[in-house]
């Protein structure tokens, strides 16, 4: 497979450069190895999926250590719980030395806990998606993402307002289409991508899901994964799922975070810090990859897509995510993203958080803007006295639709 830039590639070089170990996370078949062997072509590589690697580093670490003391890679290492305390003696032998192990992970719950309980300060993390939008057509990152590099303001109605789509429409709707996995995507064979997604979801519940949580009902699991595909976009009532499937609540709550340990979904939980009442407070969700979903939902052409029930909260779901991965690879720290809504139906879908302030994002899949659908918008920004808010839709060109609403084109982010 050709070798795509991925957009985090400069954070990660900066964190090697900080940290003596540093972890890439991420969704199975995302890219990680790949981005790994980029980042340092010249270091040892170990894959703990194989039994020769897993063997020689948990045989005897101590031993393996003196042999390879910097400069490893160390591929899919949930496999292997205890590295994370191995590794923390081995560090704090020369706590000055940085740029030593960069390691990769495809489930979060035992490398998180594994990281908070023995690598605190010593570790940067990185989470790599599957492929944004530019990347799959070779392009830098967007320049929209300049603006969260100081704080939001009026001006930066000014910056927006010279953008220009670096992506055409077709590709906007092809990737919302196809998602985002680098190997199906970069083929452009519609037979191999079937053949892909069918053996990748197999291979996600049948193997690693059932590695990792052992006394998991895997037939309930596979059904209720089926539904959670359907669902991308939208408020998760769990009870509701629940009963649908004939699945305690419980068990739904833990299948969401499997879904979210595993990198396939996300969580977005809602805004509580505003000055409305009657927020809703129940978490929003989305597939990651919207070609995995529109796959499972049985999805496969752009006719197919448009005549989709869910196509709107499809997209909504889309294009977050691609926020949040270009935000993902900017030097930002310590943001968040939230979705807000009222028990009265005032939505915003999408709202970013930051040193940068904060930013509302609505998000539409037609061309067009109506009035009535800026309204909840316009009260956002005037109650918390925000510099601006956007909409992003698949308009030719940016405008102003009102008084702080600009409106993008999908192809600028």
């Amino acid at each position: 497979m050709t070798f795509m830039k991925r957009n985090i590639e400069k954070k990660a070089n900066e964190l090697l450069e900080f940290f003596p170990v540093v972890i890439v996370l991420g969704v199975r078949q995302c890219g990680k190895t790949t981005l790994a062997k980029t980042l340092r072509p010249d270091w040892r590589y170990f894959d703990l999926e194989r039994a020769r690697d897993f063997d020689l580093l948990t045989r005897d670490f101590d031993f393996f250590v003196k042999e390879h003391p910097h400069s490893i890679i160390i591929d899919e290492a949930q496999r292997f719980p205890d590295l994370f305390k191995e590794l923390r003696g081995v560090v704090d032998r020369d706590r000055q030395r940085k740029n030593r192990f960069l390691l990769t992970g495809s489930s979060s719950p035992e490398l998180i806990r594994g990281v908070s309980e023995s690598l605190a300060g010593r570790v940067g993390l990185i989470e790599l998606g599957t492929f944004k939008t530019n990347e799959i057509h070779a392009l830098d990152l967007p320049a929209f993402y300049g603006i969260f590099n100081e704080k939001l303001s009026r001006s930066t109605i000014d910056f927006l307002k010279g953008l220009r789509p670096a992506l055409s429409h077709d590709q906007v709707m092809e990737a919302f289409l196809k998602g985002g996995y680098p190997e199906p995507v970069l083929q452009k064979n519609n037979r191999f991508f079937d053949l892909w997604m069918e053996n990748y979801i197999q291979t996600y519940v049948q193997r690693d899901v059932r590695t990792l949580f052992p006394r998991l009902n895997v037939v309930k699991y596979q059904r209720f994964f089926s539904m959670l595909s359907a669902l991308s976009g939208t408020i998760i009532n769990r009870s509701q799922v629940g009963r649908s499937l004939d699945i305690s609540e419980k068990s739904i709550r833990d299948y969401l975070e499997i879904a979210q340990g595993s990198y396939i979904w996300r969580n977005i939980p809602s805004y509580e810090r505003s000055a409305a009442k009657s927020i809703v407070k129940m978490p929003k969700g989305s597939f990651r990859d919207s070609g995995l979903a529109h796959f499972i939902q049985g999805v496969g052409s752009r006719d197919e897509l448009l005549n989709y029930p869910n196509v709107g909260m499809g997209f909504e779901a889309f294009v977050s995510e691609e926020m949040i991965k270009g935000l993902q690879a900017t030097p930002v720290v310590n943001w968040d993203y939230y979705y807000f809504r009222t028990r009265n139906g005032a939505e915003i879908d999408l709202i970013l958080e930051g040193p940068f302030g904060t930013l509302p994002v609505e998000i539409k899949l037609g061309g067009r803007a109506k009035q009535r659908r800026l309204q909840a918008m316009k009260r956002f920004v005037s109650k918390n006295r925000l510099p601006l808010g956007i909409l992003i839709s698949n308009c030719d060109h940016v405008e102003l639709l009102a008084d702080k609403i600009l409106q993008l084109p999908a192809g600028c982010i």
